[in-house]
C-alpha cells in the first residue's frame, strides 16, 4: 500500500513538474485592437515554458513606472512612452515592433473641416503621453498652426487621460477635434460623432510603430526567457496574420468583450496592422520629434537607436518558427 502511494505521488509530482517550471512574464499592455496579438501572446506561452501574467494599463505612458521598479517585464506602448522612459532613465530595449497605424485625427460632422488647415481656431484633443500626442503635433506643424493648451494660438489643446472620454467629449461638442486610436476612432464614426479629417501619416514620423519592450534586466540576466518571450510574440503575431478570422474573433470575445462589433474591428483594422519590425531610424526619428516638442520632460534623449534598440532575439525567434 505505501509503496503504491509513492509510486502514485511521483506521478502526481511530474505532472506537475512542467507547470512549476513555466517562467512567469509580467506584461504591461493597453486595450486596442491592433495590440490584440500582444494578447494573445497568453494563450500560447505555456508551449515555450512560460506563464504571461497581464496587466492592462489606460496608457502607454502609465506601463514605464512599474517597469521602472521592476514590476512589469515586457511592454507593448506607442513608441513615444517608450522614448520618454528610456529618456528618463528606465532601463529598457526596444526588442520588436508590433503594429504600426492605428492613427486617426476626427472632426465634428457638424463643422465641415476637410483639412486640418480648416480646424484653426477650434479646442482639438488627445491623450497626454500617447502616440497620438507626437503625431497630433507634427500634423498640426506640417498644416502651419500653432497650439497651446490655453487661447491665443491657432488651436487650443485640451488633454485626456483615457480614449474613452475623448469619443465622449466629441459626442458632447466639448471639444471640436480629437486625435484618437483604433477601434476608438472607428467607433466615434460609426456612432455618429465623428468624421475623418485626416489619417496623420504624412509627417517626419510617418506611419507609427508600436515597439515591444523588454526590461535590460530580463534581456542580459534571462536570455532563455527573453529568446523564449521573442518565440511567443513571433508565433503569436504569425497566427494573427495568417488567421484573421480568429485574430477578430479574440479581440472582440476577449479583449474586448463583446463590445466591439465585427464590422468596427474590420473597420479600425483596415487603419492599422500586425506586424514583427521595427524599421530602422524609426524609434530616433520619433525621439527627435518628441525632443523638438518638449514631449516627455526627458533629462537624457536617446541619441542612437543603437543604444536600445535590440532586434537579434527578433531575428532569431523569426528563423525559428518560420515567419512568411
Amino acid at each position: 500500500m505505501l509503496k503504491r502511494l509513492a509510486t502514485a505521488a511521483a506521478a502526481l509530482a511530474c505532472l506537475a513538474a512542467p507547470a512549476a517550471a513555466q517562467d512567469v512574464v509580467r506584461l504591461g499592455n493597453l486595450k486596442f485592437a491592433h495590440y490584440g496579438a500582444i494578447s494573445y501572446m497568453k494563450e500560447i506561452a505555456p508551449k515555450y515554458g512560460i506563464k504571461i501574467d497581464e496587466k492592462q494599463f489606460a496608457k502607454g505612458a502609465d506601463i514605464y513606472p512599474a517597469m521602472a521598479v521592476d514590476q512589469i517585464d515586457i511592454s507593448a506602448s506607442g513608441a513615444d512612452g517608450a522614448v520618454a522612459a528610456r529618456g528618463n532613465g528606465v532601463k529598457l530595449y526596444v526588442v520588436a515592433g508590433f503594429a504600426n497605424g492605428g492613427v486617426r485625427i476626427l472632426g465634428r460632422p457638424d463643422l465641415g473641416a476637410k483639412t486640418l488647415a480648416d480646424v484653426k481656431g477650434r479646442k482639438v484633443a488627445v491623450v497626454r503621453g500617447g502616440a497620438q500626442d507626437l503625431m497630433l503635433l507634427a500634423e498640426l506643424e506640417k498644416n502651419g498652426l500653432t497650439w497651446s493648451e490655453r487661447p491665443g494660438k491657432d488651436v487650443q489643446l485640451t488633454y485626456f487621460n483615457n480614449y474613452a472620454d475623448l469619443n465622449q467629449a466629441l459626442a458632447q461638442k466639448y471639444v471640436d477635434v480629437i486625435c484618437q486610436s483604433e477601434p476608438q476612432s472607428t467607433q466615434a464614426i460609426s456612432a455618429g460623432w465623428g468624421v475623418e479629417i485626416v489619417k496623420p501619416y504624412d509627417t517626419p514620423v510617418g506611419i507609427p510603430y508600436r515597439p515591444l519592450v523588454m526590461t535590460e534586466k530580463m534581456y542580459n540576466e534571462k536570455p532563455d526567457v527573453a529568446a523564449r518571450v521573442l518565440k511567443v510574440f513571433v508565433e503569436a503575431t504569425k497566427t494573427f496574420i495568417e488567421k484573421p478570422e480568429l485574430a477578430e474573433k479574440y479581440v472582440r470575445e476577449q479583449v474586448f468583450k463583446g463590445q466591439l462589433t465585427s464590422q468596427d474591428y474590420r473597420d479600425a483594422m483596415a487603419n492599422a496592422a500586425f506586424t514583427y519590425d521595427m524599421p530602422a531610424g524609426h524609434m530616433q526619428a520619433t525621439a527627435d520629434l518628441m525632443h523638438k516638442y518638449g514631449l516627455g520632460k526627458m533629462v537624457n534623449p536617446p541619441k542612437s537607436d543603437a543604444e536600445w534598440v535590440k532586434l537579434d532575439l527578433l531575428e532569431k525567434a523569426k528563423g525559428e518558427v518560420k515567419t512568411n
